[in-house]
């Protein structure tokens, strides 16, 4: 799977993306750091990721279990400001609607943790390769 990107003109920091089949997801920065403010930043894709994988895996859980699960409420609150020492904190805050015995939530939110993306943030050593591909002026590449 491939993630396409592409920088908007004339100096605006907006990007559009395509992932397979869904176009024209936007990505940008805050204004303050020179955005249009139109598009979620690239801090929010990371963190809402985490948020819909857990509800995701909630959910399939408890469809798999046949409990009285009918959705899922998640907040994901963000804590940035040590950022820069290393250390960036994502509150989850999850509702499972429709459950109320205390065990069955207890387990939801356990199973939560072991999402694809909790894992990957939390236990994973995630390699970057970049690498500049030549075009020509001009050209798209």
């Amino acid at each position: 799977m491939s993630i396409h990107l592409r920088s908007e003109r004339d100096g605006v920091l907006r990007q559009r993306a395509s992932i397979e089949s869904f176009d024209d997801l936007l990505v940008d920065v805050p204004e303050a750091f020179g955005g249009e403010g139109q598009a979620p930043d690239p801090h929010d894709y990371f963190d809402l990721s985490l948020g819909a994988c857990k509800a995701i895996t909630a959910q399939m859980y408890a469809k798999r279990k046949e409990w009285p699960l009918t959705d899922v409420s998640v907040v994901v609150t963000r804590d940035e400001r040590d950022e820069r020492r290393g250390v960036y904190r994502l509150d989850v805050a999850m509702t499972f609607h429709g459950i109320e015995d205390p065990q069955q939530l207890a387990r939801l939110e356990e199973i939560s943790h072991k999402c694809p993306i909790h894992r990957l943030m939390t236990t994973s050593t995630v390699e970057v390769t970049t690498r500049t591909l030549a075009t020509s002026p001009g050209t798209a590449p």
